[in-house]
Formats: structure tokens, C-alpha cells, sequence
């Protein structure tokens, strides 16, 4: 357990994302060895939702080598409630209410094998939000030692701003890629500089699109990253993550693959600066445009 509730966390700049781990077919030492690899190149922070199927095998996982908690900071997610068969009365939705948030953290707790989590973020906007009543479940678990520190996940800058109004937050986590400019441009980065907290970036690989998408889009900044990877001796993974992790905002970017080779190119990134030139020509190739 954390000394104190509020005791602020860092996370590590690359976080392994769980979104797939269902889907990795690895047993729990295999999954061990994985978090063993990760924790060992120092990426530290692992990201989970409730609704990744992501929770109880990691929970397996982590029960074969409990002293491994406090090496990590475990970052999950609540607020969206999914219907297998919905129907014309029964949709899948969003819950911000307090009792949902407070039993669904309850269960991501049991599922991890954990007595905390180190950051709790809000899935996705709900416009029935009431941000009081967010405050006061983020508040209850916070001063029950539960959950360390809160965040959201694909708010606006208006939509954060009214839960921060009423809470502290600490990271909103987006989706940006060379693909998906738009929290460069919708003020989502720059709030995030000027309240100087680290966003988190999950598909920064567009979801495996910026390698095999047909698209006239795609196409170019394809071609502009290739010519980059051969310029600086390195991966296009690596230019792409080096391009996201060069912003002025401090991201935290996941990478959404357990593979060895996959985490050290991320890696590899933080140890590479694209020279401006260089990172404004991702951006043209993305946007079809030059600079105005």
C-alpha cells in the first residue's frame, strides 16, 4: 500500500498496454516473464480498463510473484458498461454514478489481486456525468488508500475541465497517431501543458494501420516515415514513437504489443530527437498539406 493516498506517482514515459492480452494466449509464467521483460527494460506502468478482459489474467499473473507490485504503478478504467446481446432496451452505456465507479474499482481490485491502484481514469465522456458526484466516489476511494491518483480518458478540454473543477486530475489519456492529429489541434495537448500534466497516448500506431492501410493518407505518411527510419538508422515504430514522445505536453505513450522487440523499439525512442524539419514533415505527410 502507498505510505499516504495522495502521495503522487510517476509513470514511466512507455506504458505496456493490456487492451490485447486475452488475445496473447500466454500462460501466467509466461505472462510473468512478460512483466518481468517490461519491468526490467523500465517500463513501469501498465494500463488496463475494466472492460479489457485484461484484469483477471494479469491478477493470475501477479499471483505468482506478488513482491513485483510495487514495481509497477497499474493504471485501469471505469465508466463504460458493456451488453454482449444488446437489444432494443438493453444498449451497452456509460456509468459515471458513484455506486458504479466505487463497485466497479472494487472488482478490477479482486481481479488484479491487488489492495490498490496506482490511477483510475474515467473511460470516456458520459454526458450524464455529474462531476460532484465523480468527485465524491474518486474521493471515498481515495481516503480508503483504494486508488492513488485520478484521470479520464478521450475527454474534450471542456469536458475535463468541469471534473477537474471539482477533483484533481492527472493525466487524460487520447488517442494520437500520425493518423490522428486532432488532440495536437483541439487544445487537448495544450491543456495538458498548461495544467503541466502528462498526457497518456494509446494507438500511436494507428492499430497496426500506418503499416498496411491502402489509403492515399496512409500512403504518404508511409513513404515519409520509411525515408526517415533510413535516415536516422532506425525503425519506423521507433520514428513514430520518438515523434509522439518529442511533444512539448510530456506524454506517457503505450505500446499495445507484449513483444520483446516491440517494447524496445519504443524504447529506442527515448533516446531519439527528430530534428523539427523532420517532425513537421510527419505532420504535412498526415495532413496533405504544408505548413500555412
Amino acid at each position: 500500500m502507498p505510505t499516504t493516498p495522495q502521495t503522487p506517482i510517476t509513470l514511466s514515459r512507455i506504458a505496456l498496454g493490456m487492451w490485447r492480452l486475452d488475445s496473447w494466449k500466454l500462460t501466467p509464467p509466461q505472462r510473468l516473464e512478460l512483466v518481468r521483460q517490461a519491468l526490467d527494460l523500465g517500463i513501469t506502468t501498465i494500463d488496463h480498463a475494466d472492460i479489457y478482459g485484461s484484469e483477471q489474467p494479469f491478477g493470475e499473473m501477479l499471483a505468482l510473484a506478488p513482491s513485483l507490485r510495487d514495481q509497477m504503478q497499474i493504471v485501469t478504467k471505469c465508466g463504460i458498461v458493456l451488453r454482449q446481446q444488446p437489444s432494443t432496451l438493453s444498449v451497452s452505456h456509460y456509468n459515471t454514478s458513484r455506486a458504479h465507479i466505487i463497485s466497479s474499482l472494487e472488482n478490477s481490485l479482486r481481479q488484479l489481486r491487488t489492495d490498490y491502484v496506482d490511477l483510475l481514469l474515467i473511460h470516456r465522456p458520459d454526458v450524464l456525468m455529474q462531476a460532484d458526484e465523480v468527485a465524491d466516489a474518486f474521493n471515498t476511494l481515495q481516503q480508503a488508500g483504494k486508488v492513488r491518483q485520478f484521470g479520464v480518458s478521450n475527454f474534450s478540454p471542456a469536458q475535463f475541465d468541469l471534473l477537474a473543477s471539482r477533483c484533481e486530475l492527472v493525466t487524460n489519456q487520447v488517442e494520437l497517431s500520425p493518423l490522428h492529429l486532432t488532440p495536437l489541434h483541439d487544445g487537448t495537448l495544450d491543456q495538458c501543458q498548461q495544467r503541466g500534466i502528462a498526457p497518456m497516448i494509446w494507438s500511436a500506431l494507428a492499430g497496426g494501420r500506418l503499416f498496411n492501410e491502402s489509403s492515399e493518407r496512409a500512403q504518404r505518411v508511409r513513404t515519409t516515415l520509411n525515408a526517415l527510419a533510413a535516415e536516422y538508422g532506425t525503425s519506423v515504430s521507433t520514428i513514430v514513437y520518438a515523434w509522439l514522445l518529442q511533444h512539448p505536453s510530456k506524454p506517457v505513450v503505450l505500446t499495445g504489443s507484449g513483444r520483446l522487440p516491440v517494447m524496445q523499439e519504443a524504447l529506442a525512442a527515448l533516446h531519439l530527437t527528430l530534428s523539427r524539419e523532420h517532425w513537421f514533415a510527419i505532420w504535412c505527410a498526415s495532413s496533405g498539406t504544408p505548413v500555412p
